[in-house]
C-alpha cells in the first residue's frame, strides 16, 4: 500500500472516530413495533391486492371486437354447470353434457369464417388401461370431443393440443373444476374462427369427458385418436378452486422455448417454478391431464389452473355463484393470446429439435414474468454467492481499518455473529414447527383452516420472535465498544448473507430450481452493501440502514407473495389429503421460510432502536392471544357451513363372503369412513352423530385381502390404516345388482388353468385378485406390465374399471400356474365391488347422513362387496 493510500485510510479512519459517539445513537422505542408494522402493511396493501387483482369483464356489447367476452362464457358455464354431477357413466356426463357442447360447437362452427377455416368436429369412445399409483386403471367408452381449426391452404402437419374436461368428482357441479376451462375454450375457440387472423399450425381442441376417473380420456385421446400423433405441444387447462387467476405451474419438461412463448404472449402473468416442484413432489394430492400427455404423447407443453378458493374443490358449492365473471376475463384473455401465439410457433415443426434443459420461472405480482435456464440459474447462483463473499470480505476490512483493529480481531466477532445468526435462522423456521406439532398433539390441528389470519400469530409471530431473540440478547450482553454497534449489525445482516449464499449453493448442487427464490433477497442486498461501501454511509453508525430498507421492499414483496400463493393453495389441501400424517406441518414450514425471508435482513434492525426487548415482548403477546383464540374460541374451529367445510367421505358398505364351496361365511353391513383430513371423527362425535361401535380396520388390513373392504380408489387404498368401520344390525340393500359370473374354467396346460369372467354391474366397479401362496398369476387379458409388478401383500392386484356411454359387460381372463397342477383346491381370491355413485342410498342411510353438522359435505353411495374363492 503506497503512503497516499496510507494517508487515505488514516483520515477516513479519523473521520469515522470522531462519529463513533454518533453511531451509538439509537431510534425511541416506540418506532420499533412500527417499523415491523410498516412491513405488515406492505403486504395487506400490495401483495393481497395484486393477488386478487382482476380485469373488468368484458360485455356483449364487445362482441365485435374479436376479444373472448366473459359474458357469453358466463352464460355458457351457467347451462353447463345447471346440468348437475357430471360423473362418468352418467346421462349427464355421457349425453346432456356431451349434447350442450355439441350445439355450442355447431353454432361456433356455422358462425365461422369459412374462406379462413375449416372446422372439423369429431365425437369419438376410447377404450384402454394404465397403471395408476395402487391400481389398474381400465376404461371403457369413455368419450371425447376433439374440434380441428385448420387455416385454409395450410401445409402444416404439426397440431397445438389445447385441453380440458367437462366430467365431475361425485356430488358437484363442477363450474370451478374445470367447467371454467372447457367454456374459456369454446369462447376461445368462437373468437380465433370468426377473426379474420390466420395462423400456421392447426390447432385441436380437446374437450375430454374423463379426467376425475384418473384422467382415462386425455389417455385414449393421446393413445388412440386420428390426430394425436401430430400435437406437438398442449396448453392444459385445469381447475382446482372456484375462480381467481389461473396459475401456470408445470411447463415442458424441457422445453423452455414454451416459456417464451409464455412471456410473449400472457397479458396477466401468474407462474412459479417453485410450484412446478412442489405439485411434482406430491405433496399436494392431485394430478392433471397434463401427466398422460407428457408421459404417454411425450409432448411438452404448459399446465394451468385457476386455483383461488380451493375449499369448494370437489365439492357441491362448486357452482357458478363462486365465481366471478372477472375471473374468466383473466384466463380468456390470457389463453386467446397464447394459443395465437404458440399457433404460429415454428419451434412446434420439430419440437425436438428444440429440446433443452428445465427452467427457473416465476412472475413478480402478476406485473412482470422472469424466466431463464437452468444453467444459466447455476451460473447466478454461484455468481451472486461469490460476489457476496467477496462484498462482505471488503465490509469486514473496511471495519478493521476504521475500527483501527486487526481483519482477525473482526473475523472472531463475526465467527461468534454467524454462530448466533444461524441459531436465529433455525429457530425462525422451527419454532412455527413447534406450535403446530403441540396444536395437533392436543387435537387442535387446522384451527387456521377458517381463519387463516391467524397463521400469523401462530407461525409468523413465532417465526420473527425466533429470528429476533438471540441477536437482540446478543446485543445486549455484547460489551466490545471497539467495534461500534453500528457495525456489529451489519455483521449480523452479512451472517444472514452467509447462510443465504451457502443455502444457494446447497440447492444448486441438488438441482433445485427454487433455489432462486433465496436469491432474490440476496441479490438486493449485495447490491446495497456494494452501493455503502462505495460511499462513506457503510462507515457512518446506522446511515447505511436507509438504503438497506429501500432494497429489501422488492424482495420482501416477492417473497410473501410467492409464499402467500402457495399457502393459499395449500390451505384448503390439507384438509383432504388425509389424516396419516400432520397437515399443519407444511403449512407451517412454508409460513417459517416464507418469514425468514421476507425478514431475515429486516429483524436485526430492531436493535437500531432502544429497547428492542418490547418488539419481541409484542410479537409473544401476539402469539400467546393467537394460541388461546384457536384453541380455546369457536374462531380456531377449523370448518364453517358452506364456505369451508368438512368433507365426509365413507361408503355404505354390504359385504358379503363366499368361500370356495359357494356357501355365505359372511354378510355384514356398515358404513367405511375414509377420513379426509387430521381431526377425523372428532368433530362429529362433538356434534352428536352417533358413532357408537366405530373401529379401526388396520388389524383386517394386516390379514385380509384389501382390508376384506372395498376400497374405492387409490386414495382409499393408501388411507386405509386411518379408515374405520361403523357397523350396522340391519343390512344395506344394494339399490342394482354386480354379478361376476364364471365362464368356463378350462386346465390349459398341467400346470396352468385358466378362468373366465363376465362382469356386470354399475359404471364404476373394481376387482381385487390375489392367489393363495403357492399359485402364481401367470397371465390375464389386462394390461401385461402391471401383472409384472404384484404389489405388497396383503394388498391385492387392484382393477378399477369405469365405463362412459358403452356399458358392455367386462368380460376377462386370469390364467394361474401351480407346480403340482393340483386345480381342485383354492387358488385364488376374486373380491368385486360395485359403486353405486349416483344413489343415495336406503332409508336407513339417508337418515344417518342427515344428522351430520351442517359444514359437513358427504361423498357417500352404497356399495355391494362380494368377495369370491376359486
Amino acid at each position: 500500500m503506497g503512503n497516499t493510500e496510507k494517508l487515505l485510510l488514516i483520515e477516513s479512519a479519523e473521520s469515522c472516530l470522531l462519529t463513533k459517539d454518533k453511531s451509538s445513537f439509537k431510534v425511541p422505542w416506540y418506532f420499533a413495533t412500527g417499523f415491523l408494522l410498516f412491513w405488515g402493511l406492505l403486504f395487506f396493501a400490495i401483495v393481497i391486492p395484486f393477488f386478487n387483482r382482476l380485469p373488468t369483464a368484458r360485455t356483449l356489447d364487445d362482441a365485435d371486437k374479436h376479444v373472448f367476452i366473459a359474458e357469453r362464457a358466463y352464460k355458457n358455464l351457467y347451462t353447463l354447470s345447471n346440468i348437475g354431477t357430471k360423473l362418468v357413466g352418467s346421462k349427464e356426463n355421457e349425453i346432456e353434457a356431451v349434447q350442450f357442447l355439441l350445439n355450442e360447437l355447431a353454432d361456433i362452427k356455422e358462425a365461422s369464417l369459412k374462406d379462413y377455416f375449416d372446422m372439423e368436429i369429431d365425437l369419438s369412445q376410447a377404450s384402454g388401461s394404465f397403471p395408476y399409483k395402487t391400481a389398474l386403471n381400465v376404461y371403457q367408452g369413455v368419450q371425447n370431443i376433439a374440434v380441428k381449426l385448420t387455416p385454409k391452404n395450410c401445409t402444416s402437419e404439426t397440431y397445438l393440443l389445447v385441453n380440458s374436461h367437462f366430467d365431475s368428482k361425485p356430488f358437484t357441479p363442477s363450474a370451478g373444476d374445470a367447467g371454467f376451462m372447457i367454456v374459456t375454450m369454446l369462447e376461445v375457440l368462437r373468437v380465433i374462427a370468426t377473426t379474420r387472423e390466420t395462423f400456421q399450425h392447426p390447432i385441436v381442441f380437446l374437450f375430454n369427458g374423463a379426467e376425475e376417473d384418473m384422467m382415462q380420456a386425455s389417455h385414449g385421446f393421446i393413445t388412440q385418436h386420428k390426430w394425436a400423433p401430430k400435437c406437438k405441444a398442449v396448453i392444459n387447462l385445469e381447475g382446482v378452486g372456484g375462480g381467481g387467476r389461473e396459475i401456470l405451474f408445470q411447463s415442458g419438461p424441457n422445453h423452455s422455448w414454451l416459456l417464451n412463448y409464455y412471456n410473449n404472449y400472457i397479458k396477466y402473468p401468474f407462474a412459479t417454478s417453485f410450484a412446478e416442484e412442489i405439485f411434482q413432489s406430491g405433496i399436494i394430492p392431485s394430478d392433471s391431464d397434463f401427466t398422460q400427455f407428457r408421459e404417454y404423447g411425450k409432448i411438452p407443453g404448459l399446465d394451468m389452473a385457476q386455483m383461488s378458493n380451493g375449499y369448494v374443490y370437489h365439492t357441491k358449492y362448486d357452482v357458478i355463484d363462486v365465481i366471478p365473471r372477472d375471473a374468466l376475463q383473466n384466463s380468456g384473455d390470457n389463453v386467446l393470446s397464447l394459443v395465437k401465439g404458440l399457433a404460429n410457433a415454428i419451434e412446434l415443426q420439430d419440437t425436438k429439435d428444440h429440446t433443452g434443459e428445465s427452467a427457473v420461472f416465476f412472475d413478480f405480482l402478476g406485473l412482470y414474468f422472469i424466466h431463464y435456464s437452468k444453467t444459466t440459474g447455476i451460473f447466478l447462483n454461484i455468481g451472486v454467492a461469490a460476489a457476496a463473499f467477496i462484498l462482505i470480505f471488503i465490509s469486514m476490512w473496511r471495519m478493521a481499518a476504521v475500527s483501527q483493529v486487526s481483519i482477525c480481531h473482526v473475523a472472531c466477532w463475526f465467527t461468534l455473529v454467524l454462530i448466533i445468526q444461524v441459531i436465529s435462522f433455525v429457530l425462525g423456521l422451527v419454532l412455527p414447527v413447534i406450535v403446530s406439532h403441540v396444536m395437533d398433539s392436543f387435537g387442535l390441528s387446522l384451527a387456521f383452516y377458517s381463519t387463516p389470519i391467524l397463521e400469523i400469530g401462530l407461525y409468523v409471530c413465532p417465526s420473527l420472535i425466533g429470528l429476533s431473540l438471540p441477536i437482540a440478547i446478543y446485543y445486549a450482553l455484547q460489551g466490545n465498544k471497539i467495534i461500534s454497534t453500528g457495525y456489529h449489525v451489519q455483521l449480523a445482516l452479512h451472517a444472514q448473507a452467509v447462510i443465504l449464499a451457502i443455502l444457494v449453493i446447497c440447492l444448486t448442487a441438488f438441482g433445485v430450481r427454487s433455489a432462486y427464490i433465496l436469491l432474490i433477497p440476496l441479490i438486493f442486498y449485495i447490491l446495497s452493501l456494494a452501493f455503502n461501501l462505495l460511499t462513506t454511509l457503510h462507515d457512518r453508525g446506522y446511515a447505511w440502514a436507509g438504503l438497506l430498507k429501500a432494497s429489501q421492499i422488492i424482495p420482501f414483496l416477492h417473497s410473501s407473495y410467492i409464499v402467500y400463493v402457495l399457502i393459499v393453495i395449500l390451505t384448503p389441501v390439507c384438509a383432504r389429503s388425509g389424516s396419516a400424517s400432520n397437515k399443519d406441518l407444511p403449512v407451517a414450514v412454508l409460513v417459517a421460510a416464507g418469514t425468514v425471508l421476507s425478514f431475515g435482513f429486516l429483524v436485526s434492525l430492531i436493535n437500531t432502536f432502544r429497547r428492542p426487548s418490547l418488539v419481541v415482548f409484542s410479537l409473544l403477546a401476539i402469539s400467546a392471544l393467537s394460541i388461546y383464540l384457536a384453541s380455546s374460541t369457536q374462531i380456531g374451529f377449523p370448518f364453517r357451513p358452506k364456505t369451508s367445510g368438512q368433507r365426509v367421505a365413507y361408503l355404505q358398505v354390504r359385504n358379503k363372503f363366499y368361500e370356495y364351496d359357494g356357501t355365505l361365511s359372511k354378510d355384514e353391513s356398515g358404513y367405511l369412513f375414509n377420513f379426509q383430513d387430521r381431526r377425523k371423527e372428532s368433530t362429529f362425535v362433538e356434534a352428536n352423530v352417533n358413532l357408537t361401535g366405530l373401529y379401526s380396520i388396520k388389524s383386517k388390513c394386516e390379514k385380509q385381502m384389501m382390508c376384506g373392504m372395498p376400497l374405492y380408489d387409490y386414495r382409499y387404498v393408501l388411507n386405509r390404516l386411518e379408515s374405520k368401520f361403523l357397523p350396522r344390525t340391519n343390512p344395506i340393500e344394494p339399490p342394482a345388482e354386480t354379478k361376476l359370473e364364471l365362464i368356463s374354467k378350462t386346465v390349459q396346460n398341467p400346470t396352468t388353468v385358466r378362468y373366465e369372467f363376465n362382469l356386470t354391474g354399475p359404471s364404476h366397479m373394481s376387482l381385487f385378485i390375489q392367489a393363495y401362496e403357492d399359485v402364481e398369476i401367470s397371465n390375464w387379458s389386462f394390461l401385461r406390465s402391471y401383472l409384472d409388478n404384484p404389489p405388497p401383500y396383503p394388498l391385492s392386484y387392484h382393477i378399477y374399471f369405469v365405463y362412459g356411454i358403452d356399458n358392455s359387460p367386462l368380460n376377462f381372463f386370469l390364467e394361474f400356474t401351480k407346480p403340482d397342477g393340483d386345480f381342485e383346491v383354492p387358488v385364488f381370491q376374486l373380491g368385486v365391488s360395485g359403486h353405486y355413485i349416483e344413489l343415495e342410498g336406503d332409508a336407513e342411510s339417508q337418515e344417518f347422513a342427515s344428522t351430520f353438522p351442517s359444514y359437513g359435505i358427504l361423498a357417500t353411495w352404497p356399495v355391494l362387496y362380494q368377495r369370491f374363492i376359486f
